[in-house]
Protein backbone atom coordinates (compact mmCIF):
# COMPACT_ATOMS: atom_id res chain seq x y z
CA UNK A 1 0.00 0.00 0.00
CA UNK A 2 3.01 2.40 0.28
CA UNK A 3 3.36 1.98 -3.27
CA UNK A 4 -0.20 3.15 -3.99
CA UNK A 5 0.09 6.62 -2.24
CA UNK A 6 3.00 7.78 -4.15
CA UNK A 7 1.58 7.45 -7.73
CA UNK A 8 -1.93 8.99 -6.76
CA UNK A 9 -0.30 11.67 -5.25
CA UNK A 10 1.13 12.42 -8.74
CA UNK A 11 -2.12 12.41 -10.34
CA UNK A 12 -3.61 14.71 -7.85
CA UNK A 13 -0.74 17.19 -6.79
CA UNK A 14 2.11 16.75 -8.01
CA UNK A 15 1.67 17.39 -11.92
CA UNK A 16 2.74 21.16 -12.06
CA UNK A 17 3.20 22.06 -15.41
CA UNK A 18 4.59 26.19 -15.38
CA UNK A 19 3.07 28.39 -18.21
CA UNK A 20 6.21 31.01 -18.55
CA UNK A 21 5.69 33.96 -18.99
CA UNK A 22 2.82 35.96 -19.89
CA UNK A 23 -0.55 35.14 -21.44
CA UNK A 24 -3.96 35.73 -22.30
CA UNK A 25 -6.91 32.80 -21.07
CA UNK A 26 -7.83 33.30 -24.48
CA UNK A 27 -4.13 31.83 -25.67
CA UNK A 28 -5.29 28.78 -24.20
CA UNK A 29 -8.74 28.60 -25.34
CA UNK A 30 -9.81 25.02 -26.60
CA UNK A 31 -9.29 24.52 -30.58
CA UNK A 32 -12.10 26.75 -32.79
CA UNK A 33 -13.33 28.08 -29.14
CA UNK A 34 -14.31 30.97 -30.68
CA UNK A 35 -15.58 29.63 -33.91
CA UNK A 36 -18.11 27.95 -31.87
CA UNK A 37 -21.71 28.54 -31.20
CA UNK A 38 -21.83 31.21 -27.68
CA UNK A 39 -25.61 31.56 -27.56
CA UNK A 40 -28.74 29.41 -28.45
CA UNK A 41 -29.71 31.68 -31.18
CA UNK A 42 -26.71 30.77 -33.06
CA UNK A 43 -28.28 27.11 -33.52
CA UNK A 44 -30.86 25.90 -36.37
CA UNK A 45 -34.31 26.13 -34.85
CA UNK A 46 -37.55 23.56 -35.59
CA UNK A 47 -40.86 23.48 -34.61
CA UNK A 48 -39.53 25.69 -31.23
CA UNK A 49 -36.65 23.60 -30.83
CA UNK A 50 -33.08 24.37 -30.92
CA UNK A 51 -31.62 21.69 -32.61
CA UNK A 52 -27.88 20.61 -31.82
CA UNK A 53 -25.48 18.19 -33.33
CA UNK A 54 -23.34 17.12 -31.01
CA UNK A 55 -21.31 15.03 -33.90
CA UNK A 56 -20.01 17.82 -35.18
CA UNK A 57 -17.30 19.37 -33.24
CA UNK A 58 -17.91 22.84 -32.82
CA UNK A 59 -21.94 22.41 -32.37
CA UNK A 60 -20.50 20.26 -29.43
CA UNK A 61 -18.11 22.47 -28.30
CA UNK A 62 -20.30 25.33 -28.48
CA UNK A 63 -22.80 23.66 -26.16
CA UNK A 64 -19.96 23.74 -23.29
CA UNK A 65 -19.62 27.53 -24.47
CA UNK A 66 -22.69 28.44 -23.25
CA UNK A 67 -22.72 26.22 -20.50
CA UNK A 68 -19.24 28.32 -19.46
CA UNK A 69 -21.03 31.73 -20.29
CA UNK A 70 -24.12 30.83 -18.32
CA UNK A 71 -22.52 30.15 -14.97
CA UNK A 72 -20.04 32.69 -14.97
CA UNK A 73 -21.50 35.32 -12.51
CA UNK A 74 -22.00 32.39 -10.08
CA UNK A 75 -18.13 31.88 -10.22
CA UNK A 76 -16.99 35.52 -9.91
CA UNK A 77 -16.71 35.84 -5.98
CA UNK A 78 -13.86 33.35 -6.29
CA UNK A 79 -11.26 35.25 -9.03
CA UNK A 80 -12.37 37.46 -12.28
CA UNK A 81 -12.64 36.61 -15.84
CA UNK A 82 -14.69 33.48 -15.23
CA UNK A 83 -11.32 31.20 -14.45
CA UNK A 84 -12.10 29.66 -11.98
CA UNK A 85 -15.13 28.42 -13.29
CA UNK A 86 -15.04 24.50 -12.46
CA UNK A 87 -16.80 23.61 -15.63
CA UNK A 88 -14.24 24.62 -17.59
CA UNK A 89 -12.52 20.97 -17.42
CA UNK A 90 -15.34 19.93 -19.33
CA UNK A 91 -14.32 21.84 -22.84
CA UNK A 92 -10.53 21.74 -21.96
CA UNK A 93 -10.49 18.19 -21.94
CA UNK A 94 -13.42 17.92 -25.36
CA UNK A 95 -10.72 19.89 -26.89
CA UNK A 96 -7.74 17.72 -26.04
CA UNK A 97 -9.41 15.15 -27.14
CA UNK A 98 -10.00 16.49 -30.94
CA UNK A 99 -6.49 17.63 -31.16
CA UNK A 100 -5.09 14.42 -30.18
CA UNK A 101 -6.45 12.55 -32.56
CA UNK A 102 -8.99 10.84 -30.21
CA UNK A 103 -12.27 11.93 -31.77
CA UNK A 104 -11.73 10.52 -35.24
CA UNK A 105 -13.08 7.22 -36.18
CA UNK A 106 -10.17 4.48 -34.93
CA UNK A 107 -12.16 1.82 -37.02
CA UNK A 108 -10.95 3.79 -40.55
CA UNK A 109 -14.06 2.53 -41.98
CA UNK A 110 -14.85 6.32 -42.48
CA UNK A 111 -13.08 9.93 -43.12
CA UNK A 112 -14.75 10.90 -40.12
CA UNK A 113 -12.90 13.06 -38.35
CA UNK A 114 -9.47 12.95 -40.25
CA UNK A 115 -7.81 16.05 -41.64
CA UNK A 116 -7.87 14.60 -45.57
CA UNK A 117 -11.69 13.94 -44.77
CA UNK A 118 -14.76 15.29 -42.68
CA UNK A 119 -12.34 17.26 -40.09
CA UNK A 120 -14.93 18.60 -37.99
CA UNK A 121 -16.66 14.87 -37.78
CA UNK A 122 -17.02 13.37 -34.11
CA UNK A 123 -17.15 9.84 -34.65
CA UNK A 124 -19.43 7.35 -33.11
CA UNK A 125 -17.14 4.61 -32.98
CA UNK A 126 -14.73 6.98 -31.43
CA UNK A 127 -14.65 5.67 -27.40
CA UNK A 128 -13.53 8.57 -26.16
CA UNK A 129 -16.31 10.30 -28.27
CA UNK A 130 -19.08 8.60 -26.67
CA UNK A 131 -18.04 9.08 -23.48
CA UNK A 132 -17.59 12.46 -23.79
CA UNK A 133 -20.81 12.50 -25.18
CA UNK A 134 -22.52 12.09 -21.45
CA UNK A 135 -20.40 14.30 -20.11
CA UNK A 136 -21.57 17.18 -22.55
CA UNK A 137 -25.25 15.86 -23.21
CA UNK A 138 -25.95 15.37 -19.37
CA UNK A 139 -24.61 18.85 -18.07
CA UNK A 140 -25.57 20.76 -20.61
CA UNK A 141 -29.13 19.38 -20.25
CA UNK A 142 -28.97 19.36 -16.44
CA UNK A 143 -28.12 23.12 -16.90
CA UNK A 144 -31.05 23.77 -19.18
CA UNK A 145 -33.46 22.08 -16.50
CA UNK A 146 -32.48 23.57 -13.56
CA UNK A 147 -33.46 26.39 -15.40
CA UNK A 148 -29.64 28.12 -15.39
CA UNK A 149 -29.69 28.62 -19.26
CA UNK A 150 -32.80 30.23 -19.13
CA UNK A 151 -34.75 28.46 -21.57
CA UNK A 152 -37.42 25.99 -20.99
CA UNK A 153 -36.78 22.12 -21.18
CA UNK A 154 -38.60 21.24 -24.22
CA UNK A 155 -36.50 23.58 -25.81
CA UNK A 156 -33.83 22.13 -26.91
CA UNK A 157 -33.08 18.38 -28.24
CA UNK A 158 -29.62 16.60 -29.79
CA UNK A 159 -29.01 15.33 -33.08
CA UNK A 160 -28.92 11.55 -32.67
CA UNK A 161 -25.38 9.99 -34.38
CA UNK A 162 -25.55 7.81 -37.57
CA UNK A 163 -25.82 4.76 -35.63
CA UNK A 164 -26.18 3.03 -32.55
CA UNK A 165 -29.22 5.76 -32.08
CA UNK A 166 -31.13 3.51 -28.93
CA UNK A 167 -27.49 4.11 -26.85
CA UNK A 168 -28.33 8.17 -26.63
CA UNK A 169 -30.54 10.42 -24.54
CA UNK A 170 -31.11 13.31 -26.59
CA UNK A 171 -33.36 15.68 -24.60
CA UNK A 172 -33.73 16.54 -20.83
CA UNK A 173 -36.82 14.22 -20.70
CA UNK A 174 -35.06 11.02 -22.25
CA UNK A 175 -31.79 11.23 -20.25
CA UNK A 176 -33.97 12.00 -17.05
CA UNK A 177 -35.11 8.31 -18.13
CA UNK A 178 -32.54 7.17 -19.08
CA UNK A 179 -30.16 8.19 -16.48
CA UNK A 180 -32.56 9.32 -13.04
CA UNK A 181 -29.59 9.32 -10.38
CA UNK A 182 -26.98 10.78 -12.94
CA UNK A 183 -29.23 13.63 -14.05
CA UNK A 184 -30.36 14.12 -10.40
CA UNK A 185 -26.62 14.81 -9.54
CA UNK A 186 -25.95 17.37 -12.31
CA UNK A 187 -29.41 19.12 -10.60
CA UNK A 188 -27.99 18.94 -6.90
CA UNK A 189 -24.84 20.75 -8.71
CA UNK A 190 -26.51 23.52 -10.06
CA UNK A 191 -28.59 24.23 -7.26
CA UNK A 192 -25.91 24.27 -5.18
CA UNK A 193 -23.99 27.01 -7.61
CA UNK A 194 -26.92 29.14 -7.44
CA UNK A 195 -26.74 29.26 -3.57
CA UNK A 196 -24.18 32.01 -2.59
CA UNK A 197 -23.83 29.86 0.97
CA UNK A 198 -21.81 27.28 -1.58
CA UNK A 199 -17.91 27.11 -0.84
CA UNK A 200 -15.80 26.18 -3.68
CA UNK A 201 -14.77 22.76 -2.16
CA UNK A 202 -18.62 22.23 -2.05
CA UNK A 203 -19.12 22.52 -6.05
CA UNK A 204 -16.48 20.58 -6.53
CA UNK A 205 -17.93 17.80 -4.35
CA UNK A 206 -20.91 17.67 -6.33
CA UNK A 207 -19.48 18.54 -9.71
CA UNK A 208 -17.18 15.39 -9.45
CA UNK A 209 -20.15 13.15 -8.12
CA UNK A 210 -21.54 14.34 -11.12
CA UNK A 211 -19.27 14.18 -13.29
CA UNK A 212 -17.94 10.36 -12.40
CA UNK A 213 -21.29 9.10 -12.25
CA UNK A 214 -22.06 9.74 -15.85
CA UNK A 215 -18.96 8.39 -16.82
CA UNK A 216 -19.98 5.00 -14.59
CA UNK A 217 -23.61 5.01 -16.30
CA UNK A 218 -22.04 4.05 -19.89
CA UNK A 219 -18.57 2.33 -19.52
CA UNK A 220 -19.49 -0.95 -20.10
CA UNK A 221 -21.94 0.41 -22.60
CA UNK A 222 -18.86 1.51 -24.72
CA UNK A 223 -16.26 -0.68 -23.79
CA UNK A 224 -16.64 -2.77 -27.43
CA UNK A 225 -15.45 0.31 -28.66
CA UNK A 226 -11.71 0.32 -27.28
CA UNK A 227 -11.27 -2.74 -29.73
CA UNK A 228 -10.54 -0.67 -32.25
CA UNK A 229 -7.74 0.42 -30.45
CA UNK A 230 -4.41 -0.20 -30.06
CA UNK A 231 -3.32 -2.16 -27.15
CA UNK A 232 -1.32 0.68 -25.81
CA UNK A 233 -4.06 3.05 -26.26
CA UNK A 234 -6.86 0.97 -25.51
CA UNK A 235 -5.34 0.27 -21.77
CA UNK A 236 -4.77 4.45 -21.48
CA UNK A 237 -8.45 4.89 -21.91
CA UNK A 238 -8.74 1.92 -18.80
CA UNK A 239 -6.49 3.59 -16.55
CA UNK A 240 -7.68 7.29 -17.27
CA UNK A 241 -10.96 5.99 -15.95
CA UNK A 242 -9.31 4.51 -12.51
CA UNK A 243 -7.49 7.51 -12.19
CA UNK A 244 -10.34 9.81 -12.55
CA UNK A 245 -11.47 7.97 -9.14
CA UNK A 246 -8.36 9.40 -7.80
CA UNK A 247 -8.77 12.97 -9.08
CA UNK A 248 -12.34 13.09 -8.09
CA UNK A 249 -11.84 11.82 -4.46
CA UNK A 250 -8.92 14.30 -4.00
CA UNK A 251 -11.35 17.10 -5.61
CA UNK A 252 -8.68 17.82 -8.41
CA UNK A 253 -9.52 21.75 -9.42
CA UNK A 254 -11.20 22.04 -12.85
CA UNK A 255 -10.30 25.71 -13.08
CA UNK A 256 -9.24 26.66 -16.48
CA UNK A 257 -5.35 27.44 -15.89
CA UNK A 258 -5.09 23.80 -13.74
CA UNK A 259 -6.90 21.83 -16.12
CA UNK A 260 -4.75 23.50 -19.17
CA UNK A 261 -1.50 23.06 -17.40
CA UNK A 262 -2.24 19.18 -16.11
CA UNK A 263 -3.41 18.30 -19.72
CA UNK A 264 0.39 19.00 -20.60
CA UNK A 265 1.19 15.66 -19.24
CA UNK A 266 -0.77 14.03 -21.04
CA UNK A 267 -0.37 11.71 -24.10
CA UNK A 268 -0.28 14.52 -27.29
CA UNK A 269 -1.57 11.73 -29.97
CA UNK A 270 -3.30 8.55 -29.93
CA UNK A 271 -0.47 5.36 -28.68
CA UNK A 272 0.24 3.11 -31.05
CA UNK A 273 1.36 -0.73 -30.79
CA UNK A 274 5.32 -0.41 -29.95
CA UNK A 275 4.36 2.57 -27.36
CA UNK A 276 5.72 2.08 -23.67
CA UNK A 277 6.44 4.14 -21.52
CA UNK A 278 8.77 6.11 -20.10
CA UNK A 279 10.38 5.05 -23.16
CA UNK A 280 8.12 6.84 -26.06
CA UNK A 281 10.67 8.83 -27.87
CA UNK A 282 8.42 12.05 -29.13
CA UNK A 283 6.61 12.41 -25.56
CA UNK A 284 8.08 14.11 -23.08
CA UNK A 285 9.43 12.86 -19.71
CA UNK A 286 6.43 13.92 -18.01
CA UNK A 287 4.27 12.70 -20.43
CA UNK A 288 6.18 9.31 -19.89
CA UNK A 289 5.96 9.65 -16.11
CA UNK A 290 2.25 10.09 -16.24
CA UNK A 291 1.47 7.20 -18.74
CA UNK A 292 3.64 5.49 -16.38
CA UNK A 293 1.85 6.63 -13.54
CA UNK A 294 -1.66 5.81 -14.57
CA UNK A 295 -0.78 2.21 -16.03
CA UNK A 296 1.02 1.21 -12.51
CA UNK A 297 -2.28 3.33 -10.34
CA UNK A 298 -4.69 0.70 -12.47
CA UNK A 299 -2.54 -2.71 -12.00
CA UNK A 300 -2.47 -1.03 -8.43
CA UNK A 301 -6.13 -0.79 -7.91
CA UNK A 302 -7.25 -3.61 -9.67
CA UNK A 303 -4.40 -6.18 -7.73
CA UNK A 304 -5.60 -4.57 -3.89
CA UNK A 305 -9.40 -4.17 -3.67
CA UNK A 306 -8.71 -1.58 -0.94
CA UNK A 307 -6.48 0.42 -2.51
CA UNK A 308 -9.31 3.45 -3.40
CA UNK A 309 -10.36 2.98 -0.01
CA UNK A 310 -6.96 3.45 1.32
CA UNK A 311 -6.56 6.44 -0.63
CA UNK A 312 -9.48 7.91 0.80
CA UNK A 313 -8.24 7.43 4.06
CA UNK A 314 -5.35 8.77 3.56
CA UNK A 315 -6.89 11.97 2.27
CA UNK A 316 -9.16 12.30 4.93
CA UNK A 317 -7.20 14.54 7.63
CA UNK A 318 -7.83 17.15 4.39
CA UNK A 319 -11.16 16.69 4.22
CA UNK A 320 -11.39 15.59 0.67
CA UNK A 321 -13.20 12.90 1.24
CA UNK A 322 -15.88 11.84 -2.09
CA UNK A 323 -18.52 9.59 -1.77
CA UNK A 324 -18.21 8.07 -5.21
CA UNK A 325 -18.15 4.39 -5.24
CA UNK A 326 -14.71 2.82 -6.29
CA UNK A 327 -15.39 1.65 -10.23
CA UNK A 328 -14.71 -1.80 -10.67
CA UNK A 329 -12.91 -2.16 -14.28
CA UNK A 330 -12.85 -5.93 -15.84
Amino acid sequence: MAFLHPWACVLVSCISVSLVGEFNLSDLYPPLWNESPGQFSDYRVENGKHIIDPWVYPERMGMYKILVNKTASYFEKFAPDNEQNILWGLPLQHGWQYTTGRLVDPSGRTDCGYETGDHLCISVDSWWADMNYFLSALPFLGAVDSGIMGISSDQVTLSPPPKDQTKFCLDVSSCQSSFPQTMSKWNTFYKHLQLTSSSFDDLLKYLWDAHTSSLKDVYKVFEDRLEYYSEPEADFGRDWCVALDYLATSRFPTTFIRVSEFQKALPPRVLVSGDKAPFISNFTALQNTVLLGLNLLHKVDSATGSSFLTFKALQEPHRLISTYPRKELS
